[in-house]
């Protein structure tokens, strides 16, 4: 039977130097993981073919599977793609050549936002406008792609709709509102620059650190909150100032053209590898020299996939995802992550 523990997964942090039970230890920085006897798909299993233990993020969305000297990811998938990662090890190694940033939660405080409008989709989905989503809902419309947010609801609350239906009311509620937010007439404090998140851009700019900013979300609707978050702060143009931003593309619609995005983002490691590689243009090799920093469980995950240390801030949903630890780091605030990138 399944069962929880406080796990320190030290594999996931450093080197490969313990057998996995070794590695399911210590309460230091660990997080309720769930063991199991073997994967969502069945094909790996405790105790067969060298697999020496197999546990999962409190939200389930990731499993791993420790061998004597390897580890496995399986990125599940509720729209029918899950995927197998390796897991590398991670040390945090100075001097810090870039540091890559999620934008909801973590620059930006906008996942209310975002989760309200996934709340306003699911209550056209129901035709009640009184409909509310519950607090257990939300790891799982936060910090992954827009389907798998109404892919999660869908299954929830009306398995009768369709993923097309949804992704229908979603981009007709993002797009009044966000026309109304730059007209001045909607959501206050929809989009509101982090504290402390100036000071912290501005001095890793001084110790000539690469910036990226990374996000899940579709160009149309992370763009205006990254600008509307620097003309706040008077920073200028975003694209000026960060050296790549990689958000998950353009929505694929009707008689439109869409790009890669609704399969492949957060958890999936590919947007922080790319911003990372192509973006900065630093070699995996130099992996160790690369800090992400992320507030949810998908950011989290993506980071560790992608091979880079992981330092989580507080305020988004990485306690109630179970993704603890997996981070290397775990900061109240961006003061405190400086003095541990300095």
């Amino acid at each position: 039977m399944p069962g929880r523990c406080t796990v320190q997964v030290k594999y996931l942090k450093a080197k490969y130097e313990r057998t996995s039970m070794d590695f399911l230890e210590g309460p230091d920085i660990g997080q309720d993981f769930v063991i199991i006897d073997q994967c969502s798909d069945g094909f790996y299993e405790t105790g067969k073919n060298g697999v020496q233990s197999i546990f999962k993020t409190g939200d389930g969305k990731v499993e791993f599977i420790s061998f004597a000297d390897s580890m496995l990811a399986y990125v599940l998938s509720s729209m029918g793609y899950p995927a197998y990662y390796p897991v590398h090890p991670v040390e945090l190694q100075k001097p810090v050549k870039a540091v890559l940033m999620d934008l909801d939660g973590t620059t930006v405080r906008s996942e209310e936002f975002w989760i309200w409008i996934i709340q306003k989709t699911t209550a056209s989905l129901l035709d009640n406008s009184k409909f509310e989503l519950e607090d257990s809902d939300i790891p799982f419309v936060s910090g992954h792609s827009v389907s798998e947010h109404l892919k999660y609801c869908i299954d929830k609350y009306c398995p009768d709709k369709s993923i097309e239906d949804a992704r229908e009311y979603y981009f007709k509620h993002t797009h009044f509102e966000m026309d109304e937010i730059m007209e001045g007439r909607g959501r206050k404090n929809a989009f509101t620059p982090t504290e402390g998140i100036k000071d912290f851009l501005l001095q890793l700019k001084d110790m000539k650190v690469k910036i990226g900013l990374i996000t899940s979300g579709l160009y149309e609707k992370a763009y205006p909150e990254i600008l509307s978050a620097f003309k706040t702060l008077g920073m200028g143009a975003p694209e000026d100032f960060y050296d790549v931003i990689i958000t998950a593309g353009f929505p694929l619609r009707q008689g439109a053209v869409g790009t890669l995005g609704e399969l492949s983002p957060k958890p999936h490691p590919w947007l922080y590898a790319e911003a990372c590689r192509v973006g900065c243009g630093i070699d995996f090799a130099d992996r160790n020299h690369v800090a992400g920093i992320e507030d949810s469980g998908a950011g989290v995950c993506s980071i560790r996939l992608a091979g880079f240390p992981t330092i989580g801030i507080s305020g988004g949903n990485i306690i109630e995802s179970g993704t603890k630890g997996l981070c290397n780091y775990y900061c109240a605030n961006f003061e405190e992550i400086k003095n541990i990138i300095s």
